[in-house]
């Protein structure tokens, strides 16, 4: 990258919404005019203001195994263990945080930082047979899931400019706001986690795709999991797309067990995203792109790419085939396409690309989604469809008032 667009593609990701620490995002309108009770499933038995996260890494560590620092040097094991972060600074008690988490009150939100890292295993390049320690493992995983009545993995793969702790960080929000009563794993890539390294995030994201499909298809094999369920954020979706389009390929005829694919804000080339979804989508119950047209740093990646992103999609960068594919594909429900729209949305900046977590109407919906598996129409959203018939889906502007009726009908397990 020449040296003169560093400065605006430093300001530009600014703006999308990165810094170096992680706060507990805003309360979901879920649990603030929804039904606040979904925030105490499974609590009862975890009332702490810690949080435990599996990991999955391809991060070069230092230290010892249960003292690690994983660096932005990319490696080609995967290892395996948990990390645990803490919301507060050490006073924040369990009811403060969980009036703090039912409630839309205004004020500083706390941080969440990471105070241990217990590696567990460490799997070579290609490895197919889990070994003692990773068997430990995945037995420590399926003790986590008999748990709580929830019995998906949450599996999180975060964007660019992410160090490991944010990326754990990150996914623990995840964690606390699906009530304790789920288990969420990371898989943290060796993201550079500086503003002025996306282009190297760009090439280290692609060469990490293999281990992403490796650890697919161990999690699909080795685990209890009802569903793996996918949540991809930003340039995560380097990884996600093609990293799920290899695991589905290899498996056959062997089911990989995927649920929920969320691709959040996606920066991944349109064409190449398009490419890999036929591929997988007949493993997952259901591909959700989430997509704001005016975002900004998404914008500024097309730019930079020469294409539009799957965030971002201009149906002019595919063909006529994949364009029909596509459309078909909307209309069966295979995929889901969420159009944000900041107009509709109260306070949310037209330049969003960190809408899915910033936003309360727009994270309450991806945790119905993985919460449910509910099709947008039973989560309130509205149809809509492009000129071209691409079926979209879009918030309503009374989706607050709403969002009480849609939380009792699926937690009764009603659908539309």
């Amino acid at each position: 990258m020449r040296s003169r667009y560093l400065a605006p593609l430093a300001v530009i990701w600014l703006l999308g919404g990165c810094s170096s620490t992680v706060r507990l995002m805003p309360t979901p309108t879920l649990f603030t005019s929804g039904d606040p009770g979904l925030f105490d499933a499974g609590a009862e038995t975890d009332r702490e203001t810690t949080i435990e996260v599996l990991y999955a890494t391809n991060r070069l560590p230092v230290g010892t195994a249960d003292a690690r620092h994983y660096t932005r040097i990319r490696s080609d094991q995967l290892r395996l263990g948990v990390a645990t972060l803490r919301v507060g600074d050490g006073t924040t008690s369990w009811e403060s945080l969980q009036a703090m988490s039912t409630s839309d009150v205004e004020g500083e939100r706390p941080l969440i930082t990471l105070q241990a890292v217990r590696e567990m295993a460490v799997l070579g390049k290609g490895t197919q047979v889990p070994g003692p320690e990773t068997q430990a493992f995945f037995a420590h995983l399926d003790e986590l899931l008999q748990r709580g009545g929830n019995r998906d993995l949450l599996i999180y793969v975060h964007g660019a400019n992410t160090d490991f702790d944010r990326a754990a960080a990150q996914a623990a929000q995840f964690q606390h706001f699906l009530g304790r009563d789920a288990v969420v794993m990371v898989f943290s890539w060796p993201s550079a986690g500086t503003l002025l390294r996306y282009g190297r995030d760009v090439a280290t994201a692609r060469r990490s795709e293999p281990v992403f499909a490796q650890s697919l298809e161990m999690l699909s094999a080795c685990t209890e999991a009802a569903h793996l369920n996918v949540l991809a954020y930003s340039a995560g979706a380097m990884i996600a797309s093609p990293g799920l389009a290899s695991a589905a390929t290899a498996a056959g005829s062997s089911r990989l067990r995927l649920g929920e694919i969320y691709y959040a804000a996606p920066d991944i080339d349109f064409p190449a995203f398009v490419d890999n979804l036929p591929r997988y989508q007949d493993q997952v119950r259901r591909v959700t792109v989430a997509v704001n047209m005016g975002d900004r740093a998404l914008s500024f990646a097309q730019w930079l790419h020469r294409v539009s992103r799957a965030g971002r999609p201009n149906l002019a960068d595919i063909g006529p085939e994949e364009t029909r594919w596509l459309v078909e594909a909307s209309g069966r429900e295979e995929l889901d396409v969420i159009a944000v729209k900041p107009e509709v949305l109260p306070g949310l900046p037209a330049t969003s690309h960190s809408f899915w977590y910033d936003h309360p109407w727009v994270s309450s919906d991806v945790l119905l989604k993985l919460r449910f598996h509910a099709p947008p129409a039973a989560r309130g959203l509205e149809p809509n469809s492009t000129a071209e018939a691409l079926a979209f889906w879009t918030f309503p502007a009374d989706y607050a008032e709403r969002l009480p009726a849609v939380a009792r009908a699926l937690a009764a397990g009603e659908r539309p």
